[in-house]
């Protein structure tokens, strides 16, 4: 079956992209307002984007019943700071709940139960439940499209959970970090199942082949 994805309304190819690309990590942005103060909102359409600096990128839609700049966005553009969180499977209620459309005066950390401690490097603070968090700088906000916004960050801290991190192989450890993911709708992923693979060389596949 081919798709000319470009021919269909942007809902639809939106159910597409959403339903195809999974699972996607799921990024609590904390963000602050001089005028409302503290902000958070999960976003799926987000994943880190290279090293040296260290990048991650969101995806920021717009509200769809009026197509205005959601919250996340607009502090990105005015303040040009945000924390990226991570979420593990007891935060994911939180998270489910900071996705409410809640007034700007209303802040989404509170009504969600979770706790804010002043970064280190950025303005907008970081939750302490988060099994990791990243402080991030404004590189570029981009408008791609009449209901999205690219927001390109670089991280200038990170805030890992104690225990998560191996100082040896300064992996995470995969036993004890529990990430939840995005699928699409109502549906999410635990990431609980794991397996290796090693890329052989081509030396390697050669000889496997008999060559």
């Amino acid at each position: 079956m081919e798709i000319d994805i470009t021919a269909l309304p942007p809902i639809e190819q939106y159910k597409l992209l959403a339903s195809t690309v999974v699972p996607r990590p799921i990024a609590l942005v904390t963000t602050i307002s001089d005028e409302f103060g503290d902000n958070a909102a999960p976003y799926s359409f987000f994943n880190c984007m290279g090293e040296d600096p260290p990048v991650m990128v969101l995806g920021l839609e717009t509200k769809r019943h009026n197509q205005s700049l959601k919250d996340t966005t607009v502090n990105i553009r005015d303040n040009g700071q945000f924390v990226i969180h991570l979420i593990d499977e007891p935060m994911a209620q939180a998270m489910n709940i900071c996705a409410i459309d809640f007034p700007s005066n209303i802040s989404e950390v509170e009504e969600a139960g979770l706790t804010l401690t002043p970064s280190r490097i950025v303005r907008p603070k970081r939750i302490v439940e988060a099994p990791v968090a990243f402080e991030c700088e404004k590189i570029a906000l981009l408008q791609i499209g009449p209901t999205r916004n690219i927001a390109i960050g670089k991280v200038v801290r990170m805030h890992v959970r104690d225990g998560l991190f191996d100082p040896v192989t300064h992996y995470i450890n995969p036993e004890l970090y529990r990430p939840i993911g995005r699928m699409y709708g109502k549906l999410y992923a635990r990431m609980t199942d794991h397996f290796e693979m090693e890329v052989p060389s081509y030396e390697a596949w050669q000889r496997e082949k008999g060559f």
